[in-house]
């Protein structure tokens, strides 16, 4: 009896054994530890197939690598900005960062999160995710909208995601952007720079300091933002009055909002500025999402193009129409007719 009994002990101490072995390798087999971009070692899945990035920053920046791997919207598409985007993202449900139960059902992967690259840890991120059991992950770029910083960006989001080969391209058309403008930029005189005013607000009595991350294309396109100041919180939109714009008097004013474009021009308030006198006012593309700001995200590359357009129409040398169409079928994998790029450049 003792011999059977240590023999059936034995036995099933040998299979607790290897079942437990094999319990082991089955977890791992299909796991992988990644070294994020906060220098964080975290364990994702090996194959990821359902993300979502609940930050105005990263949400863009993940549909332009894996629209098909987006588990949620940051909010509701509008009607006409589904034209321009992949019909997979038409029909998801919004996921907020607050919305625990949210993320929890939809059966996520893994998060990302956008972070500072010089303060990459997100504390209020930390203490919400870290009690949620999904693996997150950091993507961190310079004052959270860096355009030198997306190549990086992307070349992390390429191996997370498994799609290397398209983040390289995009990668690759970032810093050829950015190469051309800075060459461009190098060989005209700060004087010889149009002075520029960023009119936001129905009123157009809105602006951004130089330093704010809010006018990052002004900066790359030559440092030619006129309101010099600091900005006063991360939200920017700092007030100005029409008295300070006029003595500004700008070269060329960029216009978010539409109700102001559309009346501007008609304005005797603002008649006497040369940027009105002299048409150079325009208005900034935003669909289907902003090519400038509000928020920050992979646009700004194409919207550095056209800003440079704008500009320095005779030292930038592009072809704007082709550039969108390229653009949109590389970073929004869908394809756009000429007129479609047209509408979209002038809205």
């Amino acid at each position: 009896m003792l011999k059977r009994k240590y023999k059936g002990n034995r036995y099933v101490t040998f299979i607790s054994f290897y079942l437990t072995i094999f319990v082991f390798f089955a977890g791992t087999a299909n796991a992988r530890e990644i070294t994020d971009m906060a220098g964080r070692k975290v364990t994702v899945p090996d194959v990821i197939n359902r993300v979502v990035a609940p930050s105005p920053y990263g949400f863009a920046m993940l549909y332009s690598v894996a629209p098909e791997k987006m588990a949620g919207l940051m909010s509701p598409l509008k009607e006409a900005d589904k034209k321009f985007l992949n019909p997979f993202v038409h029909n998801l449900p919004v996921i907020r960062r607050s919305d625990t139960d949210a993320l929890v059902k939809a059966n996520l992967d893994v998060i990302i999160v956008w972070g500072d690259k010089n303060n990459p840890i997100h504390q209020p991120s930390e203490e919400k995710f870290g009690k949620l059991g999904i693996p997150y992950v950091y993507v961190t770029v310079g004052d959270l909208a860096d355009l030198p910083d997306y190549p990086a960006a992307y070349a992390f989001l390429g191996d997370l995601l498994g799609k290397q080969e398209h983040t390289a391209k995009e990668a690759a058309y970032c810093r050829q952007t950015l190469d051309e403008v800075a060459a461009t930029i190098k060989n005209i005189p700060q004087n010889e720079r149009p002075r520029v005013y960023l009119a936001e607000g129905p009123d157009g009595l809105k602006t951004e300091c130089d330093d704010s991350l809010h006018v990052h294309l002004l900066r790359l396109a030559g440092d030619v933002n006129v309101h010099r100041c600091h900005t006063s919180c991360h939200m920017g939109m700092e007030p100005v009055t029409l008295e300070q714009v006029t003595l500004y008097n700008p070269d060329v004013i960029l216009v978010q909002d539409r109700a102001f474009f559309d009346k501007v021009g008609r304005d005797p308030a603002w008649s006497s500025i040369k940027a009105v006198k002299e048409g150079r006012v325009y208005l900034i593309p935003r669909v289907p999402f902003n090519w400038f700001d509000r928020p920050p995200s992979f646009m700004r590359i194409l919207g550095l193009n056209w800003v440079m357009s704008c500009l320095y129409p005779k030292q930038y040398k592009v072809d704007l129409i082709q550039e969108t169409q390229a653009f949109y079928g590389l970073f929004l994998g869908v394809t756009i007719s000429t007129d479609d790029a047209a509408k979209l450049i002038s809205p």
